[in-house]
């Protein structure tokens, strides 16, 4: 199966020639792919790196650290997140705790950093866990906001308030341009910390988060509850600022019967809201969201999925709401990757892929971000929706209409690598790596974006894998050539190879 790319010949005196905002998009993209042309792999080569991590332990940071730090005050929230509160990105869910007493649950804002002059009410709860008792936990919905405009926030009051800030994404439509990061698996390690600050640095505007938050499950008795209060106040120098989109993985269902704890998911659902209803899903672990030119999915590997279960009858609705008019991009998230060659966690996405595998091939979905395998793989296009046990095809085969499934279950936990892959490399794998990293998707228009995965290298941000995913649904052979037709006018270009 060939992947296509645009290239460009060095030193030819392009001179670029702006004469409008679409134009001036149009030049930032392909000025982006020229730039990253040099790590983009080509679509008839299968590649396993060869590269060694050289890890720092893998044992979760001390509890003493400056990570964990608790702010300062009587009463200061603390573990202060954001995801998006509604299904069209004016809306946010910001959440918070206190540990002394409930204090107040207003949060003041404004799009000037010296007056707050809106404020909204939330609302508070705690849970138990074995003797382990929560802080309170403090929610509170945004609504009607604007869009494209940064917000700054304040909760908490007196000498221990806090203020943050926050950036609404583009209005829906179809060639808003965004930067999305895809972060999974990550716990709070040195390595994790490490993916956390690279992140950062990317400059993306929100985290597709596909699953396994704290690691938290690992502890026994109160030092669970314990853990999932270091992890809120680790992450918090980004999920104050920008939402995470969550999603649950096996590291959330917390089933720990010798505790006496056999609700799944209890410490996930009373910290982590998502605006599950505002899509019309009935269960907050599988529900969807539009941010800028994208229709984003989430969809829980650990609730039923069968035929009339609850999500597999949302699911079949949903898919029917998306409008690639208006968004273009098609995103699912889930943490059991459908295609798979390593060793860890082998062939387990299975029933879920003969589940809804031609969904997403009907529907033209542009990519599948997973977690659960620590490690970095990324596929070709490539279905299998024809083998059934008596005939049909024993292999994937390639499918231009199928997504590309990404793995990106290396954000550094304490569980470690998964560094022993399949051989020999199926047809269908493209790239895999056993390191830690983040992921980035940055659209530019409806029919373009770049993606990089970006490799953590002894305290280094490394791009290691990148290409240019064409749109499923806008990207046709034809648009490509007008694409390319005018790049030619753009640049003055002598040369441009489609590949």
């Amino acid at each position: 199966m060939r992947k296509r790319r645009v290239s460009l010949e060095a030193g030819k005196g392009l001179k670029p020639r702006v004469a409008s905002p679409a134009t001036t998009m149009l030049l930032h993209f392909f000025l982006a792919s020229f730039v990253f042309l040099s790590s983009v792999k080509d679509g008839s080569a299968r590649i396993t790196s060869s590269f060694v991590r050289s890890e720092y332990p893998s044992a979760d940071i001390p509890l003493d650290h400056e990570a964990f730090a608790v702010p300062r005050g009587y009463n200061a929230p603390q573990q202060v997140h954001i995801t998006q509160g509604d299904y069209d990105g004016k809306a946010v869910i910001i959440s918070w705790v206190t540990t002394d007493e409930p204090g107040s649950c207003k949060v003041q804002y404004g799009t000037s950093e010296n007056k707050l002059q809106d404020s909204a009410d939330g609302s508070f709860t705690n849970y138990t866990f074995y003797q382990y008792k929560s802080g309170f936990i403090h929610q509170c919905l945004i609504e009607d906001l604007e869009y494209d405009t940064k917000y700054y926030y304040r909760i908490g009051s007196g000498d221990s308030s806090r203020d943050f800030w926050f950036k609404t994404p583009p209005k829906v439509g179809p060639d808003a341009p965004y930067k999305f990061g895809i972060i999974g698996d990550l716990g709070q390690t040195f390595n994790s910390l490490s993916t956390l600050d690279h992140y950062i640095e990317s400059g993306a505007e929100t985290v597709l988060f596909v699953g396994d938050l704290s690691y938290a499950d690992r502890y026994q008795y109160n030092d669970v509850g314990q853990r999932w209060d270091t992890w809120g106040r680790f992450v918090e120098k980004s999920t104050a600022y920008q939402p995470w989109i969550w999603s649950a993985g096996n590291h959330e269902i917390d089933y720990m019967p010798y505790m006496g704890e056999v609700v799944p998911f209890r410490n996930f659902l009373n910290r982590f809201p998502t605006p599950y209803l505002a899509s019309k899903s009935s269960n907050p672990l599988w529900y969807a969201i539009r941010r800028a030119s994208a229709h984003i999915i989430v969809i829980s590997s650990y609730s039923p999925f069968v035929k009339y279960t609850p999500q597999w009858t949302w699911l079949k609705d949903e898919l029917k709401r998306v409008d690639r008019e208006k968004t273009p991009w098609l995103i699912v998230l889930m943490h059991v990757p459908l295609y798979n060659s390593n060793e860890a966690h082998y062939m387990e996405g299975e029933s879920m892929r003969a589940a809804f595998e031609s969904w997403f091939i009907d529907h033209k979905v542009d990519v599948i971000f997973a977690g659960h395998v620590h490690a970095y793989e990324r596929s070709y296009r490539y279905s299998n929706v024809d083998y059934n046990i008596t005939s049909g095809h024993r292999y994937p085969v390639p499918d231009k209409s199928a997504p590309i499934y990404i793995t990106v279950g290396d954000g550094g936990n304490q569980e470690g690598l998964a560094s022993r892959f399949t051989e020999p490399q199926p047809q269908y794998s493209a790239f895999r790596e056993a390191s830690y990293g983040h992921s980035t998707l940055e659209i530019m228009n409806r029919t373009h974006a770049v993606y990089h995965w970006n490799r953590n290298d002894d305290g280094k941000k490394v791009k290691t894998d990148s290409f240019v995913l064409h749109n499923q649904y806008w990207g046709s052979h034809r648009r490509r050539k007008l694409n390319k037709h005018l790049l030619v006018r753009l640049f003055d270009a002598d040369t441009i190879t489609t590949i």
